[in-house]
């Protein structure tokens, strides 16, 4: 009984979670613009959708924002893994819990915070503010995603490196970084993720003429009801749908190779 009573709550919870996107997606085909009632099948908000200019100029920053950030994040946060790793005792707690203050600061409170320092700084607000910040979101989950291959790896093969003559720096770039790959390009993925995701910290460092889609989506929506929404919202959501599964498959691929081995 209590068996069949949690797999009932179970999938109540995700009908809860996932009804509204089902309606959202479904909605987005709908030969009208009315969200209750179904009026036929059409794809012309997807038209619409690449026709709009403001939209593929969002698009565009958003990929640029998202791109450089995750790039830069995953540079940095694989180097300050590598370091924090290395690191012993009371310094390398520290170095992990400063790790994790961005991670469970939120989201209101780095958004605010960025904006006060651009503007101490007097930083011009637009594209570069927007990227300096999601490089700072984002480095903390890199670092996350590649220190349990670090612990993971075999250490002595870097030593014995070292040993035979490499330099610090050949060591890490042909012994650990091809050992930690799998959770670099995890970070990388999930970087790009939040960053596409992100909206309260890319409206507070944003300036104008510059937005992200989910700026825009939210412009928009506050102009009133338009399916051409939907059929973005619903576009973003599989993509981020199919990101999510590629880090959700990889994940998976390294747990079985790790218990074959």
């Amino acid at each position: 009984m209590t068996k069949h009573l949690s797999r009932i709550y179970t999938a109540l919870i995700f009908v809860f979670l996932y009804a509204p996107i089902v309606v959202l997606i479904i909605f987005s085909f709908n030969d009208s613009k009315s969200r209750g009632n179904w009026n036929g099948f059409t794809i012309k908000w997807y038209i619409e959708l690449f026709k709009n200019k403001e939209i593929l100029r969002s698009l565009y920053y958003t990929l640029i924002i998202a791109i450089t950030s995750s790039l830069v994040s995953t540079i940095m946060g694989t180097f300050a893994a590598i370091g924090i790793y290395d690191m012993k005792g009371f310094t390398k707690k520290f170095a992990l819990n400063l790790n994790y203050l961005p991670v469970l600061n939120p989201d209101i409170v780095t958004a605010v915070s960025f904006m006060v320092l651009f503007k101490m700084a007097k930083l011009e607000l637009g594209i570069i503010t927007i990227i300096l910040a999601h490089i700072t979101f984002c480095t903390p989950y890199v670092i996350l995603s590649v220190l349990p291959k670090l612990k993971q790896m075999n250490k002595h093969l870097a030593e014995a490196a070292l040993d035979l003559g490499a330099t610090p720096f050949y060591a890490i770039r042909k012994v650990i970084i091809p050992q930690i790959m799998p959770g670099i390009v995890t970070g990388a993925l999930l970087a790009f993720t939040l960053s596409i995701d992100d909206f309260v910290i890319s409206f507070f460092t944003a300036g104008k003429g510059v937005s992200n889609l989910s700026i825009m989506i939210y412009s928009m929506a506050r102009r009133g009801i338009n399916p051409v929404i939907n059929a973005l919202s619903t576009l973003m959501f599989l993509t981020l749908m199919g990101l999510l599964l590629i880090i959700y498959k990889r994940s998976e691929k390294e747990e079985e190779k790790a218990i074959e081995k």
